[in-house]
């Protein structure tokens, strides 16, 4: 049994990480500041006697003893990280550097929960791992988008100077039960308006595209990444290459659904990328993943979790 701290542990990805964890046999704490997180992604764990709720925020220091961290803290929604922009730069840069400081302190494992939003509005497609990203440092996305890079900087840092076994992921567009029904990511909204027969909302012309991953997926690749060897560190991207245009997404759900639900079109959020598709050549190689998951079988039980959700709480 290994004592593991989840940093954003009642968030989407990690209410999902911390009950695979727990399944397979270890000690978890959970650690949020429940801005984004939310306490039912993770009240079914909470019977489980090797599970511990800490209400703590990663920008202030944190001491306990662990083997293993994930750091996943921060919010990862433009809607989320762009109401206080200087609030998700701290949490993206203090966050890592006192997780890391915790690592070192204890001598264990830390893995950083990176995005592809490193690679920018990219120039190249599919983005590899040696891409350095079309990155605008001054843009309305540039809080999320630059503070995950200098956390990877901090890490890459802390590694090389201090010994620090670290591993970076860089996380492409998940999506699953437990997501925030208001969180504005492109899955969430589209599945929440058709359930309720409103207007899907599409920015731009819907001809942008992403690749969309299922999070138990994403989950497997993240075990699998924290369990290899120390001289594989990352970065290495983890998504789905399957690529859609939001249009073919919108249409999709409605289908899916059955919904009445009309597509009308918005004025494109700026800095907002034309294409996201991950080469997850390395993964394969390095890691032996790749996800299995199809997009209609992700996205039905994220349809059924957001039926069940709507219909629980009439306030959503």
């Amino acid at each position: 049994m290994k004592r593991i701290l989840v940093t954003g542990g009642a968030g989407f990805i990690g209410s999902h990480l911390c009950k695979r964890l727990l399944d397979e046999g270890n000690e978890v704490i959970s650690l949020d500041n429940y801005f984004t997180g939310q306490k039912r992604n993770i009240v079914a764990l909470m019977d489980n006697p090797y599970f511990e709720v800490v209400r703590h925020d990663v920008t202030t220091p944190f001491f306990v003893e662990v083997d293993e961290i994930y750091n996943l803290a921060c919010p990862a929604s433009p809607i989320h990280y762009q109401y206080n922009p200087i609030k998700t730069v701290k949490t993206s840069v203090m966050g890592a550097i006192n997780m890391l400081g915790l690592a070192k302190r204890v001598q264990g494992k830390i893995l950083q929960a990176s995005t592809s939003e490193v690679y920018g509005d990219p120039q190249v497609h599919p983005q590899p791992e040696s891409y350095w990203g079309h990155v605008n440092p001054i843009g309305e996305r540039s809080c999320y988008d630059e503070g995950k890079r200098v956390s990877e900087t901090l890490f890459m840092n802390y590694h090389t100077q201090n010994n620090v076994k670290i591993k970076i992921i860089r996380i492409f567009n998940t999506y699953g039960p437990n997501m925030h029904p208001h969180d504005g990511r492109v899955v969430s909204n589209f599945i929440v308006q058709a359930l309720k027969g409103e207007n899907i909302t599409v920015y731009g012309d819907g001809q942008q595209t992403r690749s969309f991953q299922y999070v138990d997926d994403l989950i497997n690749g993240m075990l699998k990444m924290m369990d290899t060897e120390n001289d594989f560190i990352g970065p290495v991207n983890m998504g789905n290459p399957g690529e859609f245009t939001i249009l073919e997404l919108a249409q999709k759900v409605i289908d899916m659904i059955g919904s009445k639900s009309k597509i009308i079109f918005k004025p494109l959020p700026s800095d907002d990328p034309m294409q996201r598709k991950p080469d997850i050549s390395l993964a394969k190689q390095k890691l032996n993943w790749e996800p299995v998951i199809h997009l209609e079988e992700g996205l039905k039980k994220t349809i059924t979790y957001f039926d069940n959700l709507l219909k629980s709480d009439h306030s959503l």
